[in-house]
């Protein structure tokens, strides 16, 4: 099983390639940064917790920015968004900032995708109706794989247009970088089950995480996949036991990612604090 570690990735926190290097060092597979374009001040969507919305929400720097720089300060690491708000993005300036994402980290890149939680942060810069939301990422991803793989691009659907382009950089990774979909509702799961490479979600998600993974697997059956072809990273928000990896990694989950907190001053007493798990688990 691997050890992920996801940064607030904050302004006010750790430089994002100090970090990865950190990482790197001490045995961790990857290194995950959230997004969030802006936060609306008018606050109407309720964090999904219930809990006051922390302040790196608002603090987050652009996770293209921080990856690519961690991509120059370290050589194994994997580089995830985790996750990147795409229907927040103009799709070929997302096909070219991940294909460039790709390509500078020699193939580093898993893409990690959602739809978000923010009700008016979508609207603010996107006419997309927020019960559309998941049929608009299915072609947003359907289209970003066309440009990653095609030389002469194009793509229409109901929400996204492509007209007949020459989209670069194209990806190292055969294919384009694995998209692995955070999604985890009943909507959500059967969107990852029928065209993610990888289901990551929260463990806060679900009262029992082998009882999700069940309903997961069985959705991917349904989608007539094979389980077994779409590992699942489970982002671990509550503080990590060696009991709880060991339950995980029964369940066959391929990696565990640890939630790292956001001020400088408790980076390097949470790393020491958990070595011993990533040594004991991680692969």
């Amino acid at each position: 099983m691997k050890i992920g570690l996801a940064s607030p990735n904050s302004s006010y926190g750790v430089p994002t390639a100090d970090m990865a290097v950190d990482l790197e060092q001490r045995g961790y597979d990857s290194l995950w940064v959230g997004e969030h374009s802006h936060i609306p001040a008018s606050r109407e969507t309720p964090h999904p917790s219930g809990i006051d919305l922390p302040r790196l929400y608002w603090h987050m720097r652009d996770p293209f920015v921080s990856l690519a720089a961690a991509a120059q300060a370290t050589s194994t690491l994997r580089l995830v968004t985790g996750v990147c708000l795409v229907l927040e993005h103009e799709i070929i300036d997302l096909a070219k900032s991940a294909a460039s994402l790709d390509d500078v980290s020699g193939g580093r890149f898993d893409f990690g995708v959602g739809v978000g939680w923010n009700r008016e942060e979508l609207a603010n810069v996107s006419a997309i109706p927020w019960p559309q939301r998941y049929n608009a990422m299915r072609e947003t991803i359907a289209a970003l794989r066309q440009m990653w793989t095609t030389e002469e691009s194009s793509y229409s659907g109901e929400f996204v247009e492509v007209a007949p382009s020459w989209v670069y950089p194209k990806p190292v990774q055969a294919g384009g970088p694995p998209v692995l979909m955070g999604c985890q509702g009943r909507i959500g799961m059967r969107h990852a089950a029928e065209y993610a490479d990888e289901w990551c979600p929260l463990d806060v998600g679900f009262r029992d995480v082998g009882q999700g993974i069940g309903w997961f697997r069985d959705s991917v059956v349904a989608a007539e996949r094979d389980p077994d072809t779409i590992p699942i990273s489970i982002y671990a928000f509550a503080a990590p036991t060696a009991e709880m990896l060991a339950e995980y990694r029964d369940l066959g989950v391929a990696r565990v990612v640890f939630s790292a907190p956001d001020e400088s001053d408790r980076h390097q007493r949470y790393l020491d604090r958990h070595q011993e798990l990533v040594d004991e688990f991680g692969s």
